[in-house]
């Protein structure tokens, strides 16, 4: 690569693969510094136009941590997988030293003392922070946006949103401005921007991926961490590194992470699919989405699986009041303390105060309830399970709309009654802790992308990457021009 002038040799760079660049700099046929000095010169082009990358850190100081790593490898000392990658963690987890906001101008000046567990992880294995992506102010809504550094874009319509609350890391991912990105989700927010932006995202299952740190390490089972990558083998590279039993969280999963370092063939013969639409005309779609859907089905069958429509035995409003009342008790929670302040209260958004009003409303008893409504619905999944390996939904109901829209008040003429209420298609795999990967569908007329939710059984994460593995070989992606 050398030879080659500057611009064409560091977009080289970026486009690799993730494997293939851990690759290149193991073998020293990359440095470091010239990983690093190319990724920061498509930072300086892209992102000004699409705001995906925040609290970007300086560039000497980078320089100087990709030389160190550099020196790291001459010594002998690779320090795994991701040695000398540009990483930009949410600005949802904590980093050491670098401003972590949530998108809210009450943390703007936070800074943090500690990494959040994913954060050391991908530190030891050798990755540089180089600083934020973008997120909804306290990740909620799936719309990048906040006042304190504005509104990401799609990374293929500049006036669409890029969703949310991972829609930084999907922008920047999907740009080549990282080689592979995290995120987080519990009403879908590595699901939605993934489907967004053409990428893969995905939710692992509850307890795979160690959450921390935090004061609360027993009932916080709806949010998780997880990967985007623009490959399967990419993100499952990535899982590799953010997975594994940590002490500090006692629920996590001890199995050994490194099933996902592993090839992800598998024979699909007579795997049998459940397709869950619409949830039987429950949930309005924008015209289109199950159209692309259908074509996803289609290449599931090419590979082998049989698909069939079917539903689990559960009302989906139940579910919906189910999932109000877990989120609006858990949010009460993070955010009630800046609520409870009312010079706080003031800088919050709307839909921010909306949660922990409605959080403030719950009883004990509606809270016992919801428990109670999600185990019964984990348990009508786990029936459906026992016909078919794999679940599949849209991965939204709509398609990306403009990026000054908060959210849509209506799909296919169907008012919403909350400021989330477009997205209940997500909240399925959430309420039952499954693993569940965002898979690209394609584009509309319009040019805008949407995804497909590929479910599995609980702990079945690598099942899961090896259905969208499949699907991703017997695909052929666009990718954003460059």
């Amino acid at each position: 690569m050398n030879g080659k002038p500057s611009a064409e040799r560091d977009r080289g760079i970026t486009g690799l693969d993730a494997v293939d660049l851990s690759r290149a700099i193991r073998e020293r046929q990359l440095s470091c510094r010239e990983v690093m000095e190319a990724f920061l010169a498509r930072i300086d082009r892209l992102n000004p136009e699409v705001n995906a990358i925040v609290s970007l850190q300086d560039r000497e100081g980078l320089l100087s941590q990709a030389d160190d790593r550099d020196r790291q490898i001459a010594r002998g000392e690779y320090l795994g997988w991701m040695h000398g990658f540009p990483q930009a963690p949410k600005d949802l987890a904590l980093t050491a030293g670098i401003p972590t906001t949530l998108g809210s101008p009450i943390l703007r000046d936070n800074i943090p003392l500690q990494d959040a567990f994913i954060v050391e992880r991908v530190k030891r294995c050798g990755a540089i922070i180089i600083g934020k992506t973008n997120t909804s102010e306290f990740g909620l809504g799936s719309q990048t946006y906040n006042t304190v550094f504005g509104t990401t874009l799609n990374a293929y319509d500049r006036t669409k949103t890029a969703g949310g609350s991972s829609g930084g890391a999907a922008v920047a991912l999907a740009l080549d401005m990282l080689p592979v990105a995290d995120g987080s989700d519990m009403m879908g927010s590595l699901r939605n921007p993934a489907a967004y932006n053409n990428i893969f995202g995905f939710r692992p299952s509850f307890g795979r991926v160690p959450y921390g740190p935090t004061n609360e390490i027993f009932y916080q089972q709806l949010a998780t961490e997880g990967p985007m990558g623009r490959t399967v083998t990419d993100l499952a590279m990535l899982l590799s590194v953010q997975a594994g039993f940590d002490s500090r969280v006692p629920l996590s999963n001890s199995e050994d992470p490194d099933i996902f370092t592993r090839s992800l063939k598998r024979n699909f013969k007579g795997v049998r699919v459940a397709w869950m639409g619409d949830l039987g005309g429950h949930l309005p779609m924008e015209p289109g989405i199950l159209d692309l859907c259908g074509k996803v089905l289609k290449t599931l069958e090419t590979i082998g699986c049989t698909v069939e429509e079917a539903l689990p035995d559960f009302s989906p409003e139940r579910l919906w009041q189910t999932w109000l009342t877990l989120r609006g008790f858990l949010i009460v929670g993070i955010a009630g303390p800046f609520y409870n302040t009312p010079r706080w209260r003031a800088l919050m958004k709307p839909e921010a105060v909306w949660e922990v009003e409605n959080g403030l409303k719950l009883t004990t008893d509606d809270v016992y309830k919801a428990s109670v409504d999600r185990t019964a619905w984990y348990l009508a999944l786990d029936a459906l399970f026992q016909k078919y390996e794999y679940l599949l939904l849209p991965s939204a109901q709509v398609f990306p709309f403009y990026a000054g829209t908060s959210w849509p008040k209506e799909i296919a003429g169907k008012s919403m009654d909350t400021y989330h209420r477009w997205m209940e298609v997500v909240i399925g795999p959430t309420l039952a802790g499954l693993p569940a990967i965002s898979v690209p569908a394609g584009f509309n007329d319009a040019g805008l992308p949407m995804g497909v939710q590929i479910i599995g059984k609980a702990r079945a994460d690598l099942a899961v990457l090896q259905l969208a593995f499949a699907y991703e070989q017997a695909t052929d992606r666009v990718r954003p021009k460059r």
